[in-house]
């Protein structure tokens, strides 16, 4: 299926602004393969097959090994996340799935154990743009590198 709209030639302030708030989180406290991990989890989550294409070579391009990407849709399962990534890949999960079950109190306590409050609050907001960004993916049929 080719893509329904080009959603960034439609609205392009709109997308601009989404583009500079993802450049910003992806230069901030959470930069590199930890905010990446958030992206593709979130994008599997959601089933963007154009986001999971897209976050999946930027980790391969941040070295990241193969062994970790095929065990990210297992990670509680998988020896290989460290403990901040298990808190951001759980949190990530209960914000893509907030009407399941809410951010379980026992989520929320993991991630305040290893984030301060800027990168906690800095991590909301990438899990929120990384959703937006899906949505907008699979509502106008974006396949992965923008092919529908």
């Amino acid at each position: 299926m080719a893509s329904r709209l080009d959603y960034r030639l439609a609205a392009p302030e709109p997308f601009e602004a989404l583009m500079a708030i993802t450049r910003r989180l992806k230069a901030g406290p959470l930069a590199g393969t930890l905010i990446e991990l958030v992206f593709l989890r979130c994008s599997q989550l959601n089933g963007c097959a154009h986001c999971v294409d897209h976050h999946a070579r930027a980790l391969r391009a941040l070295g990241e090994t193969s062994e970790r990407l095929d065990c990210l849709l297992v990670w509680r399962d998988a020896p290989f996340f460290d403990p901040r990534e298990r808190a951001a890949l759980a949190f990530a999960e209960a914000m893509t799935r907030l009407g399941e079950t809410g951010v379980p109190e026992p989520v929320w306590q993991e991630a305040r154990a290893v984030f301060d409050d800027r990168e906690l609050a800095e991590l909301a907001f990438a899990i929120a743009v990384i959703n937006a960004w899906n949505r907008l993916s699979i509502a106008f049929a974006y396949g992965p590198e923008g092919r529908g």
